[in-house]
């Protein structure tokens, strides 16, 4: 009997060891111990375990990790410098980072690493052909193999720089030209295979190991990619004489696109991992990899993306999942920047360092340089960050709904600031003329936010030296026809007037404001304020607002003209106003909209003979008028011929019997203007 338990023991623990709970491959598709298809949807942690100059906004002067940590140690010293350095690696990324991702809705994190966290150079080793093992890395991945074992996510280990460096791109793998590259050199690539066969050893039986992604962003002439293809063997058969439980995740070259010679699997367990940036969002931009897929009847995952707008996100998210291919934004943290999830705050010491690296400011003395360098160390803990609700709003809510929600909670009477429009997709939250960077596509580089602050939607936002109601930011580079949505609480209905922010520096812009899609104002002009920076103040009076939650946009007819508040102060009740005519416009060719300041009492009375409508100065028969059904604020009226876009529209109302909802009467209009809308017909 008791032989019997010991070996149901046995046998439990042997089906656990070969497999159960690990992520394998099933044909096309990745799949848990259950044999549950996983979209795997992931984060990389770059920038930690390997430094890439621009995420430290080094590059003009410093791209590689070397390169950096050359500039630091020049600075203060080689003692200092790894003081610095053991900070970096133990800050930047902590049990709090990993409770966020998973708290985002992310499953799974992709880790580069460094390969000198492991081991030594080859041209360090003591002794010639042998490896010397570091503790540091190990211990890091431990870390943060625990933390994600106890959040349930996955973790895909990332050789992002290999010994020697894989490509001629060296801020990506810290390659240094000074010595052999990893394609240069036989010993570089049996210390890679024996790497990973270390780690192999070290993680073949821990489950929420993901997988092993080889090689990163191999970037070398390397003819028929055959070189890469033995090595990528090599490190599979040093892999699986210790684990055969993993994935193996495998790159193409040339920024892990090109598979040429790799596209006939070695492995029953590989999947292909190509990388997106900067391209188009449609099938042609993933066709090829859906052609590699089907072909060779291999899994697909994106082992890398990023660096663009939430419009970029969402539709590149969709896109993929919409095609079964799991995904990995790129990366997680980077210094003050607004296109990913976390945003390290820079000091104004930290760039002083920036400015003095660049040639423009005073050398610092040593203590004050490690003095900067170990607070920027202090900046890096996720709780000392700012986080991008926009972002994660894109990637995640905004793949599943169109509808626009509060950036923020705005109420009236109050202030609202310009950027703290809605969150939600291009078109239903905001319009702006550039939303994404498809620069891989169409050759040329898009600036999606001229002002690089605040938020990573197509809106253009700096940062605002207004003194007067301002949250530090304020949108500029406004296009007419550009808009942004706000939902708005509004404490009571009742007659406001509206202090709107404008800085100009030559005039000549032209906006007006929407309630639930209706004017609520007539355009205002906007005056030169002299720069764009000198703010001035324009009151639009005697604006009717309805209580409730709403819909309010900010429009801009012509361009010309900086936005940093608006703020909304209670005037009287809206029975101190007269209910009078705000705006026309054409719906149809054979109708208009007459928009008032106010809710109109419904039903409407049918009063057609106190309008008259003016087609090119002759009147026209009305068929009918009613009450918008979801704006009452609105008279449509619908008449009995067709008007083209040419047609000069005009509309007149001589009764009295049109109430508004607090009892007053709407006061006749003559001859009032209809914006003709109406398009064009070309032929």
């Amino acid at each position: 009997m008791k032989f019997g338990i010991a070996f149901l023991v046995m046998l439990l623990f042997m089906v656990i060891a070969n497999g159960q709970g690990f992520l394998k491959v099933e044909g096309t598709q990745i799949t848990d111990g259950s044999g549950d298809t996983v979209l795997l949807r992931g984060i990389g942690l770059g920038g930690w375990m390997l430094q890439e100059g621009y995420m430290l906004q080094t590059s003009d002067f410093a791209g590689a990790q070397h390169e950096i940590r050359e500039k630091i140690e020049e600075l203060i010293g080689s003692e200092n410098t790894d003081t610095f350095y053991n900070a970096w690696l133990d800050k930047y990324i902590t049990r709090a980072d990993i409770d966020t991702i998973k708290a985002w809705g992310f499953n799974s994190i992709r880790l580069p690493m460094h390969y000198n966290l492991f081991t030594l150079p080859i041209q360090d080793e003591p002794l010639p052909g042998k490896n010397t093992w570091l503790t540091k890395g190990f211990k890091l991945t431990d870390s943060l193999l625990r933390w994600c074992s106890e959040n349930e996510l996955y973790l895909i280990l990332d050789l992002h720089g290999a010994p020697g460096g894989q490509g001629h791109d060296a801020s990506i793998s810290d390659y240094d030209s000074q010595y052999p590259s990893l394609w240069q050199s036989a010993d570089n690539r049996r210390k890679t295979a024996a790497l990973w066969k270390k780690l192999a050893e070290r993680y073949a039986d821990e489950p929420w190991i993901g997988g092993y992604d080889l090689i990163n962003e191999p970037n070398w002439e390397l003819t028929g990619n055959t070189l890469l293809r033995q090595l990528y063997i090599e490190i599979t058969d040093s892999i699986r004489k210790a684990d055969t439980n993993h994935i193996i995740f495998i790159e193409g070259n040339w920024y892990a696109n090109d598979f040429t010679g790799l596209s006939v699997p070695w492995d029953d367990n590989m999947v292909y991992s190509p990388h997106k940036y900067w391209t188009y969002n449609d099938i042609a931009s993933i066709q090829w990899v859906l052609d590699l897929r089907n072909n060779s009847n291999v899994p697909l995952w994106l082992g890398e993306s990023g660096e663009n707008s939430n419009t970029w996100f969402r539709d590149a998210i969709t896109l993929l999942e919409e095609n079964d291919i799991g995904w990995c934004w790129w990366p997680w943290k980077k210094f003050s920047s607004i296109s990913g999830p976390v945003s390290v705050n820079m000091t104004n010491g930290y760039q002083d360092l920036l400015d003095y690296w660049n040639g423009q400011g005073a050398q610092p003395d040593v203590e004050t340089a490690k003095e900067v360098l170990m607070e920027m160390t202090e900046n890096l803990k996720i709780e000392n960050c700012d986080i991008h609700s926009d972002v994660r709003d894109a990637m995640f809510r905004q793949i599943n709904s169109d509808l626009a929600i509060p950036y923020k909670q705005n109420v009236i009477p109050g202030i609202i600031h310009a950027t703290d429009f809605d969150l939600g997709p291009v078109n239903i939250a905001y319009y702006d003329e550039y939303v994404a960077d498809y620069r891989t596509s169409t050759g040329n580089y898009t600036s999606w936010n001229d002002g690089w602050a605040y938020r990573n939607d197509g809106v253009d936002i700096e940062e605002c030296a207004d003194e007067v109601n301002s949250n530090g930011y304020n949108v500029g580079w406004i296009s007419g026809g550009e808009w942004m949505q706000y939902e708005v609480n509004i404490s009571g209905s009742a007659v406001y007037d509206v202090n709107v922010r404008v800085a100009s520096q030559g005039g000549g812009g032209v906006f007006h404001l929407k309630l639930d899609d209706a004017h609520i104002c007539n355009p205002v002009s906007v005056p030169s304020t002299g720069t764009w920076q000198n703010w001035e103040t324009l009151t639009i009076h005697d604006v009717v607002l309805d209580s409730g939650n709403h819909k309010m946009k900010f429009y801009a007819d012509k361009t010309g003209f900086n936005l940093n508040s608006m703020e909304f102060l209670y005037i009287s009740e809206t029975t101190d106003l007269e209910t009078v005519f705000v705006y026309a416009r054409t719906s149809s060719d054979t109708t208009i909209e007459i928009v008032l300041n106010k809710p109109l009492q419904s039903p409407l009375p049918y009063v057609i003979s106190d309008f008259t409508v003016y087609c090119n100065d002759s009147p026209v028969a009305i068929d009918n008028i009613s009450l918008s059904q979801n704006n009452t604020r609105v008279i449509i009226v619908t008449i009995d011929e067709q008007m083209d876009s040419r047609s000069e529209i005009k509309v007149s109302y001589t009764g009295s019997q049109i109430f508004a909802q607090d009892g007053t009467v709407l006061t006749v209009f003559t001859m009032e203007d209809v914006v003709n809308l109406i398009p064009a017909i070309h032929g």
